[in-house]
């Protein structure tokens, strides 16, 4: 487990903590606790208590739930430096999804209980807590906004490029769960990321996308297929 002073060190890294000051991030360093997941292990289930904060350190989670057919849909991968259960951590109540380690992954925890004696202690970050929650508004409705305005090229394209820019250019997503972020039907994904692997821009296999030319997908093409250009950003 890392030292106080070396997980202070990350925590002044992660947008979630920027800005609060070195003694505030030193306090919240002291809280941490590190935990260590296998492939396939779940850190938790919808439905557990929302009782701590999560900040990756290393490796990748993913955010999933269930469908009534029993089939489960990927609602966010999450990867070093981010964080997650901010709301349960403020409100308490129970986890609306699962979240499952993809790969070895590091995570650090803060508590509900430690968390809650700091806030009485310094309000800043009290403050920080509110301007990321307002942060997360704005996502949700940009989210909705690309979602309603967009057509399905650009917000698929954009979909694609930032995982890859997170994850690397071979992305372990299924079609499904692709779906599920841009907000369109399966068989709409499949027929838009033909065309691009018939244009050589990608390349398919069984739940795996491979992006082969990323600023071919986010820029105008000339031809008729949409890019992240298309339309307004």
């Amino acid at each position: 487990m890392a030292g106080p002073h070396k997980l202070a060190l990350l925590l002044k890294a992660n947008a979630f903590f920027a800005g609060l000051g070195d003694d505030v991030i030193e306090a919240i360093a002291v809280l941490c606790v590190c935990r260590r997941l296998e492939p396939g292990e779940t850190l938790f289930l919808k439905g557990d208590p929302g009782d701590a904060l999560y900040a990756v350190r290393r490796g990748q989670i993913r955010i999933a739930t269930s469908i009534p057919s029993g089939r489960r849909l990927t609602l966010n991968l999450l990867g070093p430096g981010d964080v997650f259960g901010e709301v349960a951590l403020l409100d308490g109540r129970p986890r609306t999804a699962d979240a499952v380690a993809t790969e070895p992954t590091e995570l650090y925890t803060v508590y509900r209980r430690d968390f809650f004696g700091l806030l009485e202690q310094r309000p800043s970050v009290a403050i920080r807590i509110v301007e990321l929650l307002c942060e997360r508004i704005r996502w949700m409705s940009s989210q909705m906004e690309e979602r309603a305005l967009l057509p399905l090229e650009t917000r698929l394209a954009h979909r694609l490029v930032a995982l890859s820019e997170d994850y690397g250019c071979e992305l372990h997503v299924s079609q499904e769960e692709l779906a599920v972020f841009v907000g369109a039907s399966r068989e709409s994904v499949n027929r838009q990321l033909q065309n691009w692997r018939r244009l050589g821009w990608i390349e398919l296999s069984r739940n795996c996308i491979r992006v082969i030319h990323p600023s071919r997908l986010s820029r105008p093409t000339g031809d008729g297929s949409s890019s992240l250009e298309h339309g307004s950003m």
